[in-house]
């Protein structure tokens, strides 16, 4: 007891920084989303494969450059044609993250070992002044 009255700030210093850390993931940023700039390395150093899982209409009006099209619905059927290997890192976006979080579900089913999820979605791409193009 003697210990604890007089270290008291190696406790608070032990709290604090046990509450720096849960605070992101209670924000959502520890849960598996992946930043734009994490994004990019991603892909420049391992050579990931954008997915966008928008609709067909959505991709068109904008997405990341080198971003393929499977939408959600399709997702199934065009995700195997468009990355063969599957253990190859894949990164899933939509418009703002909530399609991309259940096509990474879908991923994973399919045998996709290595999928993330890019948080906030194509805003958060363009919030980053990423590049963004139109077909």
């Amino acid at each position: 007891m003697n210990f604890i009255v007089e270290n008291w700030y190696l406790f608070v210093m032990a709290i604090g920084s046990g509450a720096m850390l849960l605070v992101p993931m209670l924000k959502g940023g520890g849960m598996g989303g992946l930043s734009a700039a994490a994004a990019v390395q991603l892909v420049n150093r391992e050579k990931a494969v954008l997915i966008d899982v928008c609709s067909a209409d959505e991709y068109a009006a904008g997405h990341a450059v080198g971003a393929r099209n499977a939408p959600l619905a399709d997702l199934e059927t065009r995700l195997p044609a468009l990355v063969k290997n599957k253990a190859v890192p894949v990164v899933l976006l939509c418009a703002s993250g909530a399609r991309s979080k259940r096509a990474a579900a879908i991923a994973r089913k399919l045998g996709y070992s290595n999928v993330q999820v890019l948080s906030g979605g194509l805003n958060s791409w363009k919030e980053a002044n990423l590049p963004v193009e139109k077909v």
